[in-house]
């Protein structure tokens, strides 16, 4: 399938291949260990960001060293009643925090993120703070996050600030392996339920991915940030505002393929604003020290304690 995909890609580019407007909206691909941008589109336009805010939820939640093995039940006021998006965590479940955050960062499961922030010291008020704190901790001047899913459109930011979001996640190596991971079984009240990535490309032949959240509501598009290794380079890609799913994997695949050298750059002299560039000239991309992982080393697991509803006033 996959090559059938980047043959479609291989046919809808012309002769100036790179200078040929993406499918998305908003593109920018960093080279971690030097810093050096090496395309970019429309990287400073602030956009919603849907379900990569999930990446943030989990970082907060590490960082507040709340026990992974403590299982929360998922309540009724987990349930997405805006957006109405399909959950297969039943109301009532008892999960283990640390599969909940498997299920927001791999299957990107709404009511699960909604758990996380539910259960977090203080409440939703609690975390709400803590990511506001987060925020200003790794310069993300353009970034705002109301609430721990992304169904919000209010939660904004632009793929600068999005590429010091994923530098900061990959310190957390609980993040990077539950972003990573193809399929998981998960214990839901005693029963194992079997959970994919929302990402086709990861456990995809060809492809080395140490970080990866997807995204989607009407008002953002397709999203998806990555952190990957091609061609001997360390790169971070944000994806933003694709039309679809496969336009996404088109413009993930062309940036793979501009990584390896199987195709150079080319930026046309009069190329639209809409269009990739290449560059080189502006200044390094990073995570504060407010990026270091906090989160202590998974611990053998104990007896797990319940985290009961909150009752409604």
């Amino acid at each position: 399938m996959f090559k059938k995909l980047f043959a479609a890609a291989l046919m809808s580019f012309s002769v100036a291949a790179f200078a040929v407007p993406f499918g998305s909206q908003s593109v920018l691909v960093v080279e971690d260990d030097t810093g050096k941008i090496l395309l970019e589109k429309n990287a400073d336009a602030v956009v919603p960001i849907a379900s990569l805010t999930k990446l943030m939820t989990a970082m907060v939640v590490l960082d507040a060293n709340q026990d992974m093995d403590e299982l929360i039940e998922i309540d009724r006021s987990d349930v997405d009643t805006f957006k109405h998006s399909s959950s297969r965590v039943p109301v009532g479940s008892l999960i283990s925090r640390r599969d909940v955050m498997q299920l927001a960062l791999m299957s990107s499961d709404n009511r699960a993120a909604a758990a996380l922030a539910r259960t977090f010291p203080g409440g939703n008020a609690g975390f709400k703070a803590a990511v506001k704190r987060k925020i200003a901790a790794l310069g993300m001047t353009q970034t705002v996050i109301e609430e721990p899913t992304g169904l919000s459109p209010r939660n904004r930011s632009n793929a600068g600030d999005l590429v010091k979001m994923a530098a900061a996640s990959s310190k957390y190596p609980e993040i990077t392996r539950m972003s990573t991971e193809s399929k998981e079984l998960i214990n839901i009240s005693g029963r194992k339920v079997e959970y994919r990535n929302t990402n086709r490309l990861v456990g995809a032949d060809g492809w080395d991915i140490g970080l990866s959240k997807t995204g989607y509501i009407s008002e953002a598009g397709r999203c998806l940030i990555m952190n990957i290794k091609a061609g001997g380079k360390n790169a971070t890609m944000v994806l933003l505002n694709a039309s679809a799913s496969s336009a996404r994997i088109l413009d993930a695949l062309n940036v793979r393929r501009f990584l390896t050298g199987d195709e150079p750059v080319r930026v046309a002299k009069a190329a639209s604003s809409s269009g990739i560039k290449a560059s080189s000239a502006r200044p390094r991309v990073k995570a504060s020290a407010g990026g270091k992982a906090k989160a202590k080393a998974v611990k053998k697991r104990t007896k797990a304690k319940v985290v009961p509803k909150r009752r409604k006033k």
